[in-house]
C-alpha cells in the first residue's frame, strides 16, 4: 500500500480572520471596477436576485395566464333557445333571461322558470367570457328575432343581471323596431349602494387584485385564492387563542368545490367577466336606463317593470331590496307609473333555481297579467296578494 503524504502542519499565521477578509473583498464582485462601483454593484445583485423571480413568472404566464388568454379569445356571446311559446299566437313575444354576477349562462335559470313559456318564447343568455357589451347582447337579440318572427321581447336580469336587463331594453327601446313589454329585475342592486358591504368589500377587493396583478383577468390561480377565500366561513373556526383554527376536511371540501366548479368547469365565468358584471354596478346607469324606459318613443308602448323580492328585505343578503325599491317607486312608479313590485315568500337573493314553485306561481299569477296591460292601465289599480305582491307602486 503506498505510503500518503503527510501535510505540512499549519500555523495560526495560515488561518487569520483578517486575510480572510481581505482576500474575499479581492475577490467580490466589482472589485476593479472604477466609477460608480458600488451602484454598479448594487444593480448587478439586484438584477441576479430578479433571475428566480423572472423564471416564476414566466412559468405563471405560460402555464396559467396564456391558454386561459387564448380559450377565451374564442368566446362570444350566444342565444340559446329554452322554451317555445306555450300558446301560438304568443310566438310572436320572446322572454329573454340574462344571470348575475360570477355566472354564465342563463340556460339553467331559465329551465327552471317554464311559466315564461305562457308570455311567449323563452331565451337565454350566455355571455361573452371575456365581457360584457351590452350593445353586442341587443344586436344579437335583433338578429334573432329577425329570423324567428319575433316582434316584442320581455328582459329578464337576477340579481346584477338586472342592471344588464335595463341597459339591454334601452337600446332595444330606443334604437331598434322590438317593443319591450317589460323588464323583469330579480332582486337587482340599482346601484353600488344597494349591494350589503360584504359583497360590496368582496367585489372591490377582486377589482383590486385585478388592477395591479398582470394576468389576472386571465388568472386561475388568482381564481382559486379568491374563491377559497370566500369560502373562509366553512372553514376557519373561532378560537379562544390568539389565532384561529382551521377545519382542514372542510378546507379540502371547498377546494374540490372549487375546482369543480369554477376552476375545471367550461361553464364558470372567467375572473374578466366578473370583474365586468361587478363593474356594471359599479358604474350603473340604472336610474338613466329607467328614465330612458319611461320617455315616449314613436308609437312605441313604454315598458313596464317588475321588481321581484322576498317579503322580508333582510331574507336577502346580497342586496339591500329595500333601497332598490325606494329607486323604483321613485323613477318608474306613481300614478302614471309602470312598476310591478312582487314580494315572494321563502325565496333569498334571486334564488329561481332554489324555489321554483314561488317564481313560476308569481309568473303565471301576477307577472304575465301585468305585461299584458298597457302602461296607465294599472294606475288604479288596487289588488294584494298577500302571498305575492304588493299594490303596483306600493311601498
Amino acid at each position: 500500500m503506498p505510503e500518503i503524504p503527510s501535510l505540512p502542519p499549519c500555523s495560526a499565521g495560515d488561518w487569520d480572520d483578517s486575510r480572510r477578509r481581505h482576500r474575499l473583498r479581492d475577490t467580490r464582485l466589482g472589485k476593479h471596477w472604477g466609477r460608480f462601483r458600488r451602484t454598479r454593484r448594487f444593480l448587478a445583485y439586484g438584477l441576479l436576485a430578479t433571475v428566480p423571480l423572472f423564471a416564476v413568472y414566466t412559468q405563471y404566464w405560460a402555464w396559467d395566464v396564456a391558454p386561459m388568454r387564448e380559450q377565451l379569445s374564442r368566446t362570444h356571446p350566444q342565444l340559446h333557445q329554452v322554451y317555445d311559446a306555450g300558446r301560438r299566437a304568443d310566438s310572436d313575444t320572446a322572454v329573454v333571461d340574462l344571470v348575475g354576477l360570477g355566472n354564465l349562462d342563463a340556460t339553467e335559470t331559465a329551465t327552471a322558470l317554464p311559466a315564461f313559456g305562457d308570455i311567449g318564447r323563452v331565451w337565454a343568455v350566455e355571455y361573452d367570457n371575456g365581457g360584457i357589451d351590452t350593445a353586442v347582447i341587443s344586436r344579437m337579440i335583433v338578429e334573432r328575432a329577425d329570423r324567428s318572427g319575433v316582434e316584442s321581447v320581455v328582459l329578464t336580469g337576477h340579481s346584477m343581471g338586472g342592471i344588464i336587463a335595463l341597459e339591454v331594453a334601452q337600446h332595444l327601446y330606443q334604437d331598434t323596431y322590438l317593443e319591450v313589454l317589460g323588464v323583469v329585475l330579480d332582486c337587482t342592486p340599482l346601484d353600488l349602494h344597494a349591494v350589503r358591504a360584504d359583497s360590496r368589500d368582496a367585489g372591490e377587493d377582486l377589482l383590486r387584485w385585478i388592477g395591479w396583478l398582470p394576468g389576472a383577468r386571465e388568472s386561475r390561480s388568482l381564481r382559486i385564492l379568491v374563491e377559497i377565500a370566500a369560502r373562509k366561513d366553512r372553514f376557519v373556526l373561532p378560537s379562544d387563542r390568539w389565532y384561529r383554527r382551521i377545519d382542514t376536511a372542510e378546507l379540502n371540501t371547498v377546494l374540490d368545490e372549487v375546482l369543480r366548479d369554477k376552476i375545471f368547469s367550461t361553464d364558470a365565468a372567467s375572473n374578466g367577466l366578473i370583474e365586468s358584471q361587478f363593474r356594471a354596478i359599479v358604474a350603473s346607469g340604472a336610474t338613466d336606463n329607467l328614465k330612458a324606459l319611461a320617455a315616449p318613443r314613436d308609437d312605441k308602448p313604454r315598458p313596464a317593470v317588475v321588481f321581484l323580492r322576498p317579503r322580508y328585505g333582510p331574507n336577502d343578503n346580497v342586496v339591500d331590496v329595500d333601497y332598490s325599491q325606494r329607486i323604483l317607486v321613485d323613477r318608474s312608479g306613481g300614478p302614471d307609473g309602470t312598476l310591478l313590485v312582487s314580494k315572494l315568500d321563502h325565496i333569498g337573493h334571486a334564488n329561481p333555481i332554489q324555489r321554483p314553485e314561488v317564481y313560476n306561481e308569481a309568473i303565471t299569477d301576477r307577472i304575465a297579467p301585468f305585461l299584458a296591460l298597457r302602461p296607465g292601465e294599472n294606475a288604479d289599480e288596487d289588488t294584494d296578494d298577500e302571498q305575492t305582491t304588493d299594490p303596483v307602486g306600493g311601498p
